[in-house]
């Protein structure tokens, strides 16, 4: 897998240290940091991520934790285009038909994130963290 692209939830699971999740998505994490894959992120996830930590920890910590995060992973455009096609979409929650939308037109081979069902129908797959850390170590 060379390019996959990170919902929220397994951003804010290392991030914020949520137990139990956060040893599998800092796991696939990891692998975006060592090389082993290349790591996005949708354009509109990062406005969520800043907005979350800033709340948590302050709008400085917030924008030097967002900061680091732009030295590992991509941004994943969210413009017109990823727009009209999350309206397509056969999805209930439009965050997550944009998130697909953005990992398609991205160039992405999946999504990592601990809701796939979520993204029934999506046009790229969904693989939760530990899917993911087991596909990577194979290489």
């Amino acid at each position: 897998m060379k390019r996959i692209l990170f919902d929220i939830n397994v951003i804010l699971d290392v991030l914020l240290d949520r137990q139990p999740h956060v040893e599998a998505s800092a796991a696939a994490w990891a692998a975006v940091e060592t090389g082993i894959s290349e790591g996005m992120l949708a354009a509109h996830a990062v406005t969520t991520i800043h907005y979350l930590i800033r709340k948590e920890m302050g709008a400085i910590k917030a924008r030097r934790v967002l900061s680091a995060i732009l030295r590992v992973f991509g941004v994943a455009a969210v413009d017109s285009a990823v727009i009209q096609e999350a309206l397509q979409l056969p999805f209930s929650d439009f965050e997550d038909a944009l998130t697909a939308a953005a990992a398609r037109l991205a160039g992405c081979e999946c999504i990592v994130t601990r809701d796939p069902k979520g993204f029934r129908g999506s046009p790229v797959r969904s693989l939760i963290p530990e899917a993911v850390t087991v596909l990577l170590s194979k290489k």
